[in-house]
């Protein structure tokens, strides 16, 4: 009777033994990969750190639908800065862009529109006339603002991009990634905030004051149903299914979800904001300074300005898991040869956070305002007000 128990008793041992390592991994595959169990691929990255917080396939190469627009997006935005265009510009539709199927505004030949209306239409309800009708008001053809596009990809470092068209509809080749797309959102929300303005209405009209009024409801669902949802883009067609890049912003958080690949809207949605919920509920922001918040202020020498601040282009912040105590961290400010003119969006410098003798992150600084350096008689003049003041330092060099 003793034998048999102690054969037991190790056949348990061993059995139970056997159980505990499966248990451990199943209870990790839930807390992270299964996050996502429908997507293809995936990412949750924490937007001013660009720090990845979850990731699933991230690097692999799919179709990604309608979130090809959001580098469409970025170079109206780069033309509407560089004033080659605004956004009461009047444009005529092309039969090119008249003829676009899938999702659109249903723009006719020859009609008038502004490029305000044409940019809604792209971020609320993924127009695919209005972004040919923006190609070609901004590279004169389609191709030749893919070609911008592919370029402006190249620019932000992304391997795993190329574009075939600007649409996003299915084509041999056409493809990206969950990081890229993430990285290319990111982008848009923290260098081209104002594309907010447009990513988190919920509805809206175009051509409000003609006979053609047309209502336009947001693809993104998130913007109205989840608490600081404020963008960004989706996307579906037969061979990408159901895709969205998705951002939050909560306190001093912002987080920058996507998914790929999923089998229908509804699972596309619940899984991105498990994704969202999974960033807030698990990680916190601790700040140092604000975007636009002064950093250092440095005098200049025959400027029209006496002295300009510097500020940085986004929220300087370290990412930690709510689980740890909030740190203090020092900074230092590493400039560039400041050369004159230097306008507000210039990098003249960096700010790096540091954990004792550590780099933890470290963020571009800009100017907080345009400033031009004096003409000869400008500076004549001043030479002479300071020499009539008391300040006798006088040079026209």
């Amino acid at each position: 009777m003793k034998k048999r128990l102690s054969i037991f008793l190790c056949f348990l041992c061993l059995f139970c033994n056997c159980l505990l390592p499966v248990y451990a991994e199943e209870v990790n595959n839930t807390n992270n990969t299964e996050l996502i169990p429908g997507a293809v691929s995936g990412v949750l990255m924490e937007a001013n750190s660009k720090e990845i917080v979850f990731q699933k396939e991230m690097d692999k190469e799919v179709p990604v639908a309608s979130m090809t627009k959001m580098v469409a997006q970025i170079l109206i935005l780069d033309a509407i800065r560089e004033e080659k265009i605004s956004w009461d510009d009047v444009v005529t539709v092309s039969q090119n862009a008249a003829d676009m199927g899938g999702s659109q505004i249903y723009l006719s030949v020859g009609e008038k529109i502004s490029i305000r209306d044409l940019f809604k239409g792209i971020s609320m309800a993924s127009a695919n006339d209005a972004t040919v009708q923006m190609a070609e008001v901004i590279a004169g053809s389609e191709a030749d603002f893919v070609q911008l596009m592919n370029k402006k990809v190249q620019e932000l470092g992304l391997k795993h991009t190329v574009f075939k068209n600007c649409t996003g509809l299915d084509e041999d080749g056409h493809y990206s990634s969950a990081y890229d797309m993430a990285m290319i959102a990111r982008e848009l929300v923290v260098n081209y905030p104002e594309i907010l303005d447009f990513s988190s209405v919920y509805e809206d009209y175009l051509r409000e004051d003609t006979e053609n009024k047309f209502w336009l409801v947001n693809t993104n669902k998130l913007v109205r149903f989840y608490e600081g949802a404020d963008g960004l883009k989706t996307g579906h067609t037969d061979a990408a299914k159901y895709c969205l890049a998705a951002t939050a912003k909560k306190n001093d958080l912002r987080f920058i979800a996507i998914v790929l690949g999923e089998e229908n809207s509804k699972v596309r949605n619940q899984e991105v904001m498990s994704l969202l919920d999974y960033g807030f509920n698990h990680y916190q922001m601790n700040l140092i300074k604000s975007k636009d918040e002064v950093v250092k202020t440095i005098p200049l020498d025959k400027a029209t300005k006496k002295s300009v601040s510097l500020v940085p282009v986004s929220d300087i912040g370290v990412l930690s898991k709510k689980s740890s105590n909030k740190k203090k961290y020092d900074y230092e400010v590493k400039m560039k040869s400041l050369s004159l003119p230097v306008e507000k969006g210039d990098v003249v410098g960096k700010v790096i956070v540091k954990d004792g003798k550590k780099n933890i992150t470290s963020v571009d600084l800009t100017v907080s305002e345009n400033v031009k350096s004096l003409s000869f008689w400008q500076l004549f003049i001043r030479g002479i007000i300071d020499t009539v003041s008391g300040n006798i330092h006088f040079s026209l060099n």
